[in-house]
């Protein structure tokens, strides 16, 4: 999930403008206003431009409603509309000078980046009364993980996705295959893709691979599958090596590409994560491992890029088995992977109680069913997901099955440096490398990457 789309957070116009944000409760107590408190709200938003929706629904909903409660603050929203990269460029600088809005949004992949350089702190040391936010109650366990750093909470959870098996069931059908497949185990996933491929389907399954694809390689192939053999790429401060479940993982790409279950050229192309877009919605490939953005926004009958008018009817959907059941991250039969957006408090904020309190006031029911008005999407939160997705199938399958199964990328400095390295590794095998030398191999580049082998688990 990129940044908001999932409603991500920003400073004030940046290079374009060069303001900075607003000093924390820059009203502070007193002055015209006698007690009157003054916070600061910031997104990567801004009206008639990039995610205008998020900073329409701030200014004219949350804003009002909430002053409306808080008859002493005065809220103000602070818009931009930014590439994301320059965003957290920008905000690491004004909060580590002490600046920046009192309620921000940070992506969850930074999480820890921010906490190790003391750019954020758990909400529990701003805000005492944040654990006892009603909140939590209705946000999964798993989903809670992705706010989560070191065992503390840093951020409240504003929305999140999933990963799944999308299969092309006029093709299942035609290959004796039912309409409601529910792999238990990896051997079922390949049993069902060489019953695709005895029945003509020219891609009987698609799992990203190779570095031309990117983050979709790791995020919709190699992690979830690492998860389903019960590995973590990062535990305990410790990334993992060339152990077992990377060994399973790797495994399964050559057992599909060895095969000619899957095609290996679509790895190598600049487009061929679109290509395999396009050849999934011509009914080409039978199974396709993507997030729920593959249902809403390539798939979808009326606004998709690779437009299906049937899908309702020819697009089913699995959850993501364990290599065998029982065997997967904490011992799952099932598994995801997921990312999102995370709000906090800025540790600056002269007012962190009132600031906690309209963070969490964006992540009201109210709030979000007012905010997902026209253009649903999964929230953190179970109870206001039953309502909201309650229309679309799809969403309300991975809110109630696939998030309490899921887990998150782990938000340090260095992953996206393992993340290409683990690419390199599904390229190396997709290529005819043996399973356990890419891992080798990939263990090795990772000494180089986190500081030697003392910080590797084998």
């Amino acid at each position: 999930m990129g940044l908001r789309k999932r409603s991500m957070g920003a400073v004030a116009a940046l290079a374009v403008s060069g303001l900075a944000l607003a000093a924390c409760g820059s009203g502070g107590s007193g002055g015209s206003g006698g007690d009157t408190i003054e916070l600061t709200i910031t997104q990567n938003a801004i009206a008639g431009g990039k995610n205008a929706a998020a900073a329409d629904h701030i200014t004219k909903w949350v804003i009002p409603e909430f002053e409306k409660t808080h008859k002493n603050v005065k809220v103000k929203f602070v818009p931009s509309g930014v590439d994301d990269e320059q965003y957290k460029t920008k905000l690491s600088l004004d909060l580590k000078s002490g600046k920046g809005a009192d309620v921000i949004d940070i992506d969850s992949i930074w999480a820890g980046e921010f906490a190790e350089a003391g750019y954020v702190k758990p909400l529990d040391e701003i805000a005492p009364d944040s654990a006892k936010w009603d909140g939590w109650a209705q946000i999964p366990e798993a989903v809670q993980g992705m706010a989560t750093f070191n065992g503390k909470k840093y951020a409240l959870p504003i929305g999140t996705d999933g990963r799944v098996l999308y299969f092309n069931k006029t093709l299942f059908e035609k290959a004796g295959l039912p309409a409601d497949w529910q792999p238990k185990n990896w051997q079922e996933i390949l049993d069902a893709a060489t019953k695709l491929k005895g029945s003509g389907v020219p891609t009987p399954i698609q799992i990203n691979a190779g570095t031309a694809m990117g983050e979709a390689t790791t995020m919709q192939g190699v992690l979830p599958l690492l998860a389903g053999a019960g590995g973590e790429v990062f535990k305990d401060g410790k990334w993992a090596g060339a152990t077992q479940p990377l060994k399973d993982a790797l495994g399964l790409y050559q057992k599909i590409y060895s095969q000619k279950l899957g095609d290996p050229l679509l790895q190598q192309e600049a487009k061929g994560r679109d290509k395999s877009f396009a050849e999934f919605a011509a009914g080409k490939i039978g199974i396709l491992l993507e997030g729920d953005y593959f249902w809403r926004g390539v798939v979808d009958p009326v606004a998709g890029v690779a437009k299906m008018a049937d899908r309702d009817k020819v697009v089913g959907y699995a959850q993501i088995p364990a290599i065998d059941a029982g065997k997967g991250l904490r011992g799952q039969d099932f598994v995801s992977m997921s990312g999102g957006a995370l709000r906090t408090v800025n540790p600056n904020s002269k007012h962190p109680k009132e600031a906690f309190e309209l963070a969490a006031f964006t992540l009201s029911p109210a709030a979000l069913k007012q905010e997902t008005q026209g253009h649903v999407r999964i929230t953190a939160r179970t109870d206001v997901n039953k309502e909201i997705l309650a229309g679309d199938p799809l969403l309300m399958f991975i809110s109630e099955k696939v998030l309490p199964t899921t887990a998150y990328r782990p938000p340090v400095a260095v992953y996206p440096q393992v993340s290409a390295a683990l690419q390199e590794a599904t390229a190396d095998v997709v290529s005819g490398k043996a399973p356990d030398q890419a891992a080798a191999d990939y263990a090795k580049k990772l000494e180089g990457l986190v500081g030697g082998a003392g910080n590797i688990s084998s």
